[in-house]
């Protein structure tokens, strides 16, 4: 059996191990917190059971597919992947130290993919003696229903294992976009500087985040307004995208709002604090 080991059991972690396991995968969902792997677990459960319940897998199927996850503590529990896909918190020392490691605990051949939304594939890659194996793997929210993953390139990334993980994307029913490892990749890069922009307009008094979002939806056919997006991505992540693009392009236009930059301060991070532009 293919065997994937996700490092993360957050929101994207668990998401991502459900859909290996989905399709056929035996996955070790890792983390570091025994509590955040039995949430995971009770999250990848009632996901299953809504997909069943829509008729989208077999009525049988949740239990099988959970069946084929196992969850750990220990790094170490990577040793056997074929592939392993890191989801641990957006911090650039957290993740160099990750793959430090995975490159002493995996097998030569292993490929090492981040699901980073915005750190270097070139830098992670550079903390192992495999630069050449070490991928980006961008998965969207909510991951079981999401169909985009960018596949991003580092500047050591071969050939052979950019055409493994497009073939192994599809093989999750995943849409892949090749991209290459500049800051903010393609998605950030286009989506942050306009909710920076929206974030502008709300501090410069220019409309009510519910008008921004009302002309984006009604407008432009957003499914979501962007400051609705941000309160869902949280105003701190969305703050660390732009800071990290700001600084690795030099151009002013990535600046973080102010406002967004006293939002975070105040701990207003959107959905997950229940509070950022909306009460939630």
């Amino acid at each position: 059996m293919k065997q994937a080991a996700v490092i993360g059991a957050g929101t994207m972690g668990n998401g991502i191990a459900h859909v290996y396991a989905q399709y056929g995968w035996s996955v070790t969902l890792i983390d570091v917190s025994a509590a955040a792997l039995e949430k995971a677990r009770t999250t990848i459960q009632a996901n299953l059971d809504r997909q069943a319940k829509k008729g989208t897998i077999p009525a049988d199927a949740p239990g099988q597919i959970l069946g084929r996850i196992q969850t750990s503590t220990s790094l170490d529990a990577a040793a056997p992947a074929q592939v392993v896909v890191e989801a641990a918190t957006e911090n650039p020392t957290l993740k160099f130290s990750i793959f430090e490691s995975l490159d002493r605990i995996c097998a030569a051949d292993a490929i090492l993919a981040s699901n980073t939304s915005s750190i270097s594939i070139t830098e992670i890659g550079a903390r192992t003696k495999r630069p050449e194996n070490v991928i980006g793997m961008h998965f969207m929210n909510p991951v079981p229903v999401m169909q985009l993953v960018e596949v991003i390139r580092g500047h050591a990334t071969s050939d052979a294992t950019t055409a493994a993980v497009l073939a192994m994307s599809k093989e999750l029913a995943k849409v892949p976009v090749e991209v290459q490892d500049y800051p903010g990749f393609v998605a950030n890069r286009i989506l942050m500087p306009m909710i920076n922009e929206a974030i502008y307009t709300v501090m410069e008094g220019v409309a009510t985040p519910g008008a921004v979002d009302t002309v984006m939806k009604l407008g432009m056919a957003h499914p979501m307004g962007p400051l609705a997006l941000a309160d869902f991505i949280g105003l701190d992540v969305c703050l660390a995208i732009l800071e990290v693009m700001h600084k690795g392009l030099g151009d002013p236009k990535y600046r973080p709002c102010p406002l967004l930059r006293r939002m975070v301060a105040a701990g207003h991070l959107g959905r997950k604090s229940g509070r950022g532009f909306y009460p939630y």
